[in-house]
């Protein structure tokens, strides 16, 4: 592995025209010396972001926000440090020298898979644009509403049914077959990964070619409707978004996102105006898809998957994702059958747009589909129904949006505040189980935790394991009362003598405990990653717990709404400053 040198990082920061990077994403207009436009990092109508020709950094007399180059890729793209200072050495061709910091890790570099995926995209575009097979391939668009405007717009290319003419035009170009296949150009075998497909490529943030998307248009051509680039150093599936590169700017200025399914359907989208869609990428859309957008900013999220069985399923999954960390979800209802692509050739963005308007919020979509599969009508089909929507509205993790969304779902169902859980003591939702069975015994995950701690400081007499314990944990901390009340005497006395520790306690089963922690064999060598590991499972236990807690009185109905607000500004304190172990 290796790092960026500061020493080119310097030399990027030196190297960048931070008012041709900005305008490209911010209006600038001159003033005298100076260059100012609406801040893009909070909501103004009289400019007070301003920069000046040559001028390293940028500054914002309103909100405050300051920074350089990079500062900007990282807080208006929300691009992590790494991939924004890659995007801008590519830009402004400042060469990165990287040092080691440890072993180097086997295979071609993201330049050299960099540099091979530009040239198929090169030669993917000549086959679609200048081939006889390319132009079957352009008919078949045609037919389907793409002329070349949007085909030369978003890039798309052509792959060849001649076996090895991409390898061959890419050896000629001086790139490896070894490159070549670790960039995901070439199967296993080394032959051409894609043949006789239309290519759609699927680019980073700063708008590299990572992989491509390739759909076939004769039923005759092996697998799949569409196929991807395999996983590569470049493109990992769970978490690229096709179209991102397209639509970041807009989704982060405007806090919403439109998630589609297919390639098709975002670039359809997007060529129209609606550049804030995204799709997945060939995979069910998973946390990591979610996670990209959440980083993002977004506070809403459109769902317009395909109007079939397949597209509801998906929409109650992916709603799930967002809801569950507070993000609002909207879902697009289109006619049967139809997915955004078929509608929009068939009614027009207009006819589109009025159906965005008019989207349904999720929990009503929520009620609606679960309700498809039950007989509600029915005492014991209404039972299950309002018990799999109130537990998955209780799954989701920012109070706020469960205290609403119960209320809701008692009205969407018409059962009383009470049967959906509101006005009633919930049992707690801990991370841990209180007690497991094991070759007929009950065993108390507290318990083993805790004692695991206590063996640590007792059997181990070290003076940095006591700081550490008296730093971070008070007796309060221990649920079981025998550990409890050991960890007090030790605390108290100081003593480190076992039989000596003994004789301080007038407890008969924390003194049985002192036996139990003796007799189980450890690790001894790993002492010190053993017992920062048990302190912090038990610090995370207590926050999760607490948060927990909190929850539960959110949604008991039990006080007033300025309570309730007090409550959840605590559960936010709280989620934000997750505890960790200060060595």
């Amino acid at each position: 592995m290796a790092t960026i040198a500061k020493e080119s990082i310097e030399a990027l920061r030196d190297r960048v025209d931070l008012v041709d990077l900005i305008s490209s994403h911010v209006e600038l207009k001159k003033a005298g010396a100076a260059y100012k436009g609406l801040c893009p990092f909070h909501d103004e109508k009289t400019p007070s972001f301003t920069l000046q020709k040559g001028d390293k950094s940028y500054h914002c007399y309103g909100c405050g926000a300051h920074g350089d180059a990079i500062q900007f890729m990282t807080d208006f793209l929300k691009m992590n440090f790494a991939d924004a200072v890659e995007s801008l050495a590519e830009r402004y061709h400042v060469p990165l020298i990287k040092q080691e910091y440890e072993k180097q890790e086997s295979g071609p570099s993201r330049t050299e898979l960099k540099r091979a995926l530009e040239l198929s995209h090169r030669f993917y575009q000549f086959t679609l644009f200048e081939t006889q097979e390319g132009h079957e391939a352009l008919n078949y668009l045609r037919g389907r509403g793409i002329d070349l405007d949007f085909c030369e717009t978003f890039q798309l290319g052509f792959a060849p049914s001649q076996t090895g003419i991409l390898k061959k035009w890419l050896n000629q170009n001086k790139i490896s077959n070894e490159v070549a296949l670790m960039a995901g150009l070439l199967n296993n075998s080394g032959n051409d990964f894609f043949q006789n497909r239309i290519l759609f490529p699927i680019k980073d943030a700063s708008g590299t070619v990572i992989g491509y998307s390739g759909r076939k248009f004769k039923e005759e051509v092996f697998g799949g409707k569409y196929i991807n680039t395999s996983e590569t150093a470049l493109f990992k599936k769970s978490k690229v978004l096709f179209g991102l590169d397209l639509s970041r700017k807009r989704i982060v200025k405007e806090r919403r996102a439109i998630v589609v399914e297919g390639q098709l359907d975002c670039l359809r989208l997007i060529h129209l105006g609606l550049n804030f869609t995204v799709a997945g990428q060939g995979t069910a859309f998973g946390e990591g898809h979610a996670r990209e957008l959440i980083q993002l900013g977004v506070d809403t999220i459109y769902l317009s998957l395909d109007a079939d069985a397949a597209g509801e399923e998906a929409a109650k999954k992916i709603g799930h994702l967002f809801l569950k960390e507070g993000v609002d979800v909207k879902v697009v209802n289109l006619p049967a059958g139809d997915d955004p692509d078929s509608l929009v050739k068939r009614g027009g963005i207009e006819a589109y747009q009025a159906l965005l308007e008019k989207a349904e919020d999720y929990l009503s979509f929520l009620v609606r589909y679960e309700a498809k599969s039950l007989n509600v009508k029915t005492p014991a089909g209404k039972n299950e129904w309002v018990e799999r929507l109130k537990a998955q509205v209780r799954s989701w993790e920012q109070p706020l949006i469960v205290h609403e969304g119960l209320k809701r779902l008692a009205e969407l169902t018409e059962v009383p505040l009470e049967m959906i859980g509101i006005g009633q003591n919930p049992l707690p939702q801990t991370f841990i189980k209180r007690s497991v069975s094991l070759n007929g015994y009950e065993v108390d995950p507290d318990r083993v935790l805790e004692g695991d701690l206590l063996r640590w400081l007792l059997l181990e007499k070290s003076e940095e394991f006591d700081i550490l314990a008296f730093k971070h944990l008070s007796a309060d901390d221990f649920k079981v009362k025998p550990c409890r009340k050991l960890f007090e005497v030790y605390i108290d006395s100081q003593e480190r003598d076992l039989l000596a520790l003994s004789s301080h306690l007038n407890d008969v089963e924390a003194k049985l405990l002192i036996g139990e922690l003796i007799q189980k064999k450890v690790n001894r060598e790993k002492a010190k990653a053993h017992f920062i590991e048990t302190l912090q499972k038990i610090l995370d236990r207590n926050w999760l717990r607490k948060r927990e807690e909190i929850k539960i009185k959110i949604q008991s109905n039990q006080y007033s709404e300025d309570e309730v607000f007090q409550l959840i500004r605590e559960f936010d304190e709280l989620r934000k400053n997750a505890p960790k172990v200060e060595v």
